[in-house]
């Protein structure tokens, strides 16, 4: 053998037996399968794999001048009060002026005070809070109603030191504060 072709052997058997040239070897046979299906499966339709061609030009729409389509919530429904009774929002300002108390209010005081405005279950809850743990003293903006159903709200109220968020229920149109959870800044 001609010193030529040992070299070019030794070479191809080296580059055969690297990773390199098992990667080339497998890219070869992959694009010569690839290759193999496309010609025995014909032509392409481009419109393979659409599960419908429209029928008229798609066109859209100019969100400034029309509906571009995109559907909202309905509007919370609003609150129902009965005839003469607090609406949620002065139901939970004046819950909120109970719950911050004041200086020299007794327990007695504080809690005779959030009674009317609360549900039973809430007063239940609240039976051994005692008024001087209460972390605010005053309201810095007024409450944020927040509708759910016709008969439940949630109110937001920002505080000195955080935030009271105030859940009210009304089954019969009067208003009470059914849950009470705060917020620390």
């Amino acid at each position: 053998m001609s010193p030529m072709r040992r070299a070019l052997e030794f070479l191809v058997t080296r580059v055969l037996r690297s990773r390199l040239g098992i990667a080339l070897a497998l890219a070869v046979v992959v694009f010569g399968i690839v290759g193999a299906a496309r010609l025995v499966a014909g032509p392409v339709d481009p419109t393979f794999g659409l599960s419908q061609r429209p029928s008229e030009p798609i066109t859209t729409v100019d969100p400034t001048t029309g509906d571009d389509g995109v559907i909202s919530a309905p509007p919370a429904p609003s609150p129902v009060t009965r005839p003469g009774a607090l609406t949620p929002e002065k139901t939970a300002e004046r819950f909120v002026t109970a719950w911050l108390g004041g200086p020299g209010v007794t327990a007695e005081q504080w809690h005779a005070g959030l009674r009317p405005l609360s549900t039973p279950e809430l007063t239940e809850k609240l039976a051994g809070a005692d008024p001087a743990e209460v972390p605010a003293r005053r309201m810095v903006e007024p409450p944020t109603l927040r509708p759910r159903v016709e008969t439940f709200v949630e109110v937001v109220v920002p505080l000195d030191s955080g935030r009271l968020r105030l859940e009210l229920v009304a089954p019969d149109g009067r208003w009470l504060v059914d849950a009470v959870d705060w917020e620390q800044q």
